[in-house]
C-alpha cells in the first residue's frame, strides 16, 4: 500500500479555535476600530482631569470652588465646570456603546452571512452550525467584557474627583451617570451581543436585523432608566427634615392618623410650599415622610440590575441556537 493510501485524514481544528481565527481575520478593521474607540474614551477622560488638575490652582476651595469658602456661592473654573458636563454623559454613552456593539453582531457579523449565502461556505470548513454562532458571540463577549471593564474603571476614577462639586447630575443615582459606574455596563454590552445574536439568526436580513436590535435594546434601557428605582426597597425618613447623605429622592407627602399616605403630588399644582402643606393637612396628613434611597443603595441596586441583565442576556443565547438548531441543525 503506498503512503498516500496510509495518510489520515486532518481532522478540522477542535473547538472554537478554528472559527475565532478565521472571526478575527475576517473583522479584524472592526476589532482595530473598536480598540481605537476604547483608547480615545479612555484618552477623554484622563485629558479632562490632567486639564482640571492644570487650572486647580485657581481654586480655593476643596470643592473646586473659586470664590471665598463659605460664603454662600459656588463658582467652578471653565475647565471643571466642563469637565462635569461631560463626564455627566458617561452613562449614556455607555448605554449608547453597547447598543453599537448589539447592531454589529446583529448586522456585519451575523445576519449579512446567512443572508447572503456565505455561512455555508464557513460551515463547511470551521465546524458545526452551533461552533459557528458560538465564535460570534464568544469573540464580541470577550472584547466587550474587557473593553467595558476599563472604561468603568478609568470613568470612576474620573468621577470620583468630580462629585465631591454642588453638580446635581453628577449625583450617583442620575440616570446619565448610573450605568456607567459599575457591572451594569459590561451586563448591557453582553445582552447587546445576545440581542443582536438572537435578531440576526431569525430575521436573516442585516438593516432589518440591526434595527430590530436598536428597537428591543433601547426599550430594555429606557425601562430601567425609568423604573431603576423600584429594583430595591427604598428607606422611609419621618419628620420635616430632608435625609441627609447624597441620597436618592423617590417620593414625599404625609402620613394620616390610620397611617394612609397623601403624597405631594396629590396637591399639585399649588402656588407654594405653604400651600402644599396647607392643602395636605387638609386631607388629614400628619407626619411628613420621604422615601429614598441612600447612597449605600448603589451597589444593590447595581448588582440586581445587573443580574437582571445577565438572565435577560442568558435567554436570549438560549433561545438564539435553538433557533439555529430548528433551522439548520
Amino acid at each position: 500500500m503506498s503512503a498516500i493510501g496510509l495518510r489520515t485524514p486532518v481532522a478540522p481544528t477542535a473547538g472554537l479555535q478554528g472559527p475565532v481565527r478565521v472571526l478575527l481575520r475576517q473583522h479584524r478593521r472592526s476589532v482595530c476600530a473598536a480598540g481605537a474607540l476604547l483608547v480615545l474614551g479612555i484618552a477623554i477622560v484622563v485629558g479632562l482631569r490632567i486639564w482640571v488638575a492644570a487650572a486647580s490652582s485657581a481654586e480655593r476651595c476643596a470643592d473646586g470652588d473659586i470664590t471665598r469658602c463659605g460664603d454662600g456661592s459656588y463658582l467652578s473654573t471653565y475647565a471643571r465646570s466642563h469637565t462635569e458636563s461631560y463626564l455627566a454623559s458617561g452613562g449614556t454613552a455607555v448605554l449608547l456603546l453597547a447598543g453599537l456593539i448589539g447592531v454589529f453582531v446583529a448586522g456585519p457579523l451575523i445576519a449579512r452571512e446567512l443572508e447572503s449565502g456565505t455561512y455555508r461556505l464557513a460551515w463547511a470548513q470551521s465546524g458545526s452550525p452551533a461552533q459557528w454562532l458560538a465564535a460570534r458571540l464568544a469573540v464580541p463577549a470577550a472584547l466587550a467584557t474587557a473593553g467595558m471593564t476599563t472604561l468603568v474603571l478609568v470613568y470612576r476614577w474620573g468621577w470620583s474627583d468630580m462629585r465631591s462639586t454642588p453638580r446635581s447630575d453628577l449625583t450617583w443615582y442620575g440616570s446619565s451617570v448610573q450605568p456607567a459606574l459599575g457591572p451594569t455596563a459590561v451586563a448591557y454590552a453582553l445582552l447587546a451581543v445576545a440581542v443582536g445574536a438572537l435578531c440576526a439568526v431569525v430575521v436573516r436580513r442585516t438593516v432589518l436585523s440591526m434595527s430590530l436590535t436598536a428597537l428591543v435594546l433601547g426599550t430594555v434601557m429606557l425601562g430601567f432608566g425609568k423604573r431603576r428605582y423600584e429594583l430595591w426597597p427604598t428607606v422611609r425618613h419621618l419628620g420635616r427634615d430632608y435625609p441627609t447623605g447624597d441620597p436618592w429622592h423617590i417620593e414625599s407627602g404625609m402620613l394620616t392618623a390610620s397611617g394612609k399616605e397623601i403624597y405631594w403630588k396629590d396637591c399639585f399644582p399649588i402656588d407654594s410650599a405653604e400651600s402644599f402643606t396647607s392643602c395636605l393637612r387638609n386631607r388629614g396628613g400628619i407626619t411628613d415622610f420621604h422615601d429614598y434611597h441612600p447612597a449605600s443603595h448603589f451597589w444593590p441596586l447595581q448588582l440586581v440590575e445587573t443580574g437582571i441583565l445577565l438572565v435577560l442576556a442568558a435567554a436570549a443565547v438560549a433561545l438564539a441556537f435553538r433557533v439555529l438548531r430548528r433551522r439548520h441543525g
